[in-house]
């Protein structure tokens, strides 16, 4: 018998969070390792489980998905999350992407679409409500606008493509060198790698198109 997914879930609404507690235990291939109320417990009981999925609501007491999904990678954990939202902001939606999160599922679906959700994501895969589809289109759509407008940037290695999206989320060479454990100079040895290939002239101009172009990075 293949190994249970186990699931950790955080929601601060107990009904909520019961219904879905329901629909995962009915599936044989899920083990709910643990369900906290708010985002304090939800990083304690990461901590403590490391569960192969967590499945956090946006909007929680103490702490929020986002400064939850922050902490995941600020302590290196390889936790896969699944956002859970009561709306459809496009601009919530970059951030996640952003953030890493590899699934994003409206709650007013998510008792027909968890169960494929988590799958999916502990496949390795993401998984993005269809009716939030256009959002994903819109994207991909403008991350192609801007590789056609500026071709270095598929000249990037993957870690100059890591330094140039942490610059765009306001990081200083000291705070990206800890998130690689590498020294500052590596890291402002790749940010004059970027501003070479994408013909970026200065550190201003470079932090000026991170951030202008964060959500098409």
């Amino acid at each position: 018998m293949a190994e249970r997914i186990r699931v950790l879930i955080a929601d601060d609404h107990p009904i909520f969070r019961s219904g879905l507690r329901q629909v995962l235990a009915s599936q044989s291939s899920f083990e709910i390792v643990d369900e906290v109320a708010d985002g304090e417990l939800a990083i304690a009981s990461i901590e403590r489980f490391r569960p192969d999925v967590a499945v956090l609501d946006i909007d929680m007491p103490k702490r929020d998905g986002v400064e939850v999904m922050k902490h995941i990678r600020r302590a290196k954990m390889n936790v896969p999350v699944i956002f859970l939202t009561m709306y459809d902001d496009r601009e919530m939606f970059d951030e996640a992407l952003e953030l890493g999160v590899r699934g994003y599922v409206l709650k007013e679906s998510a008792s027909r679409e968890i169960v494929e959700a988590i799958t999916m994501v502990a496949g390795g895969k993401y998984y993005v409500s269809p009716s939030l589809s256009e959002f994903l289109i819109e994207r991909n759509t403008r991350a192609a606008e801007l590789r056609k407008a500026l071709p270095g940037l598929d000249s990037l290695t993957p870690t100059e493509k890591k330094v140039l999206k942490l610059i765009a989320e306001g990081k200083t060479s000291k705070e990206i060198a800890d998130e690689f454990n590498m020294g500052a100079r590596t890291v402002d040895s790749h940010r004059l790698n970027i501003s070479t290939k994408l013909g970026i002239h200065g550190t201003h101009q470079l932090v000026k198109f991170a951030i202008q172009n964060k959500a098409r990075l």
